[in-house]
C-alpha cells in the first residue's frame, strides 16, 4: 500500500509492493537464547542482531492468547540494522507450560515484557504487538512510556466489544451458506463439529490468513516449534472462535489507554482484509494525535505470513523515522 492521505489524528498509508514476494528464504539461527524467569515459570526468548548496536532493538509480542513467536519470524529481516527479539509467552510455544489459569491475567503477561527487557539489559526499545500481542503492547506503552523508542500496534485487540462487532460485520459479508453455518455454530444446538470447523476455516481463509505457510515457516515449526498453540489458554481467555468471546477477555476495554500514548511514537498497522478491520484500526489511530496508520494491501490478519516483504518495508521506514527522533 503506497497511497498516502492525511486523516484527523495521523497519517494513513496504503502500502503495496510492485511484485508480490514471500519473505525470507530461510530463518537464521538466533545469536542468543534464554529462558527468562517470570511469575509462574520461565519464558523462551531468542535474539538476532546486536543488542549493543546504535539503533534501539525491536521486540515483537505474538498473538493468541496461546500463539507463538513463529508467526513473527519474518521480522528477522530487520536484524540487519538492529537487534530483533522474539519470545513465547508463558504457556505457549517453547516457554514453560504450567497451564495454571491463575497466570492467565493481562497484567501478568504485560509484566513478561519488562522481564525480557531487564534480562537482556535493554534501556529503550521498539515494541510491536500483534493481535492479542497488541493488547499487551498497548498496556505496556501506557504503563512504561520511558522504555519506548517506538510503539507499533499491529492488527490489535483494543476492545472486545469492538472486535466482536467487526467480526459480525465480516461474517455477514461471507456467502450465505457459510454465514448460516457460522450462526448455527454459535447456538446451543450447534451442528456437527466438522461443519463448524469448515465454516470457521472459511472465515479464517478470508480474514485471518490468506496465504499458506512458506517452506521456511514449515521447516522452523518442525525444528523448534515447541508445543505450539495452546488451545486451552485461548479458550479460557478468549473463547471458541475469533467471532465469539466467552472467556476472561470478554469485557476487556483498553480504549481509555489510547489517551496515554505518545502519538509521534505510535504506529497502527493492519491488513486490507484484516479481521481487525482497517476502518476500526484507523479510528483508533485517529484518537492518538500524531499517530501513523498503515494498511498492508492484500494481507489479512497474518501480516507477516500474507505480505511479509511489504510489512517489513513498512516497519523499516517507521523504525528509521523513530530513530531520527531519538
Amino acid at each position: 500500500m503506497d497511497r498516502r492521505l492525511l486523516l484527523a489524528g495521523g497519517l494513513v498509508a496504503l502500502v503495496s509492493a510492485p511484485a508480490y514476494a514471500r519473505g525470507l528464504a530461510s530463518y537464521p539461527a538466533p545469536v542468543r537464547e534464554a529462558m527468562v524467569p517470570v511469575e509462574g515459570g520461565r519464558i523462551y526468548v531468542r535474539v538476532n542482531g546486536d543488542l549493543a548496536a546504535p539503533r534501539a532493538p525491536l521486540v515483537l509480542l505474538h498473538g493468541g492468547p496461546g500463539g507463538t513467536h513463529e508467526a513473527l519470524m519474518d521480522a528477522l529481516a530487520l536484524a540487519d540494522e538492529r537487534a530483533v527479539i522474539l519470545y513465547d509467552q508463558l504457556d505457549s510455544g517453547r516457554s514453560d507450560q504450567p497451564n495454571d489459569p491463575a497466570n492467565w491475567r493481562v497484567a501478568r503477561f504485560v509484566d513478561e515484557i519488562e522481564a525480557v527487557r531487564r534480562a537482556l539489559g535493554v534501556t529503550r526499545w521498539h515494541v510491536l504487538g500483534h493481535s492479542w500481542g497488541g493488547t499487551l503492547a498497548l498496556e505496556y506503552g501506557a504503563r512504561r512510556p520511558a522504555a519506548l523508542a517506538g510503539l507499533t500496534l499491529a492488527s490489535p485487540l483494543i476492545a472486545t466489544k469492538s472486535w466482536i462487532g467487526d467480526a459480525n460485520l465480516l461474517v455477514d459479508a461471507l456467502p450465505a451458506p457459510i454465514r448460516a453455518e457460522i450462526r448455527r455454530c454459535e447456538t446451543l444446538k450447534a451442528p456437527q463439529p466438522a461443519a463448524c470447523t469448515n465454516a470457521t476455516d472459511a472465515f479464517y481463509a478470508v480474514y485471518n490468513s490468506r496465504e499458506p505457510a512458506t517452506d521456511p515457516a514449515r521447516a522452523y515449526h518442525r525444528a523448534v516449534g515447541g508445543r505450539g498453540f495452546n488451545a486451552r489458554l485461548y479458550q479460557t481467555m478468549w473463547g471458541s472462535s475469533e467471532f465469539v468471546s466467552t472467556g476472561t477477555l470478554r469485557s476487556y476495554n483498553g480504549e481509555p489507554l489510547l489517551a496515554k500514548l505518545d502519538g509521534k511514537r505510535t504506529l497502527f498497522i493492519c491488513g486490507q482484509y484484516d479481521e481487525a478491520r482497517p476502518t476500526t484500526i484507523g479510528a483508533y489511530a485517529a484518537r492518538v494525535p500524531g499517530a501513523e496508520f498503515a494498511v498492508i494491501a492484500g494481507a489479512a490478519h497474518h501480516l507477516f505470513g500474507d505480505r511479509p516483504e511489504e510489512t517489513v518495508a513498512t516497519l523499516r521506514g517507521w523504525l528509521a523515522r523513530q530513530d531520527a527522533l531519538a
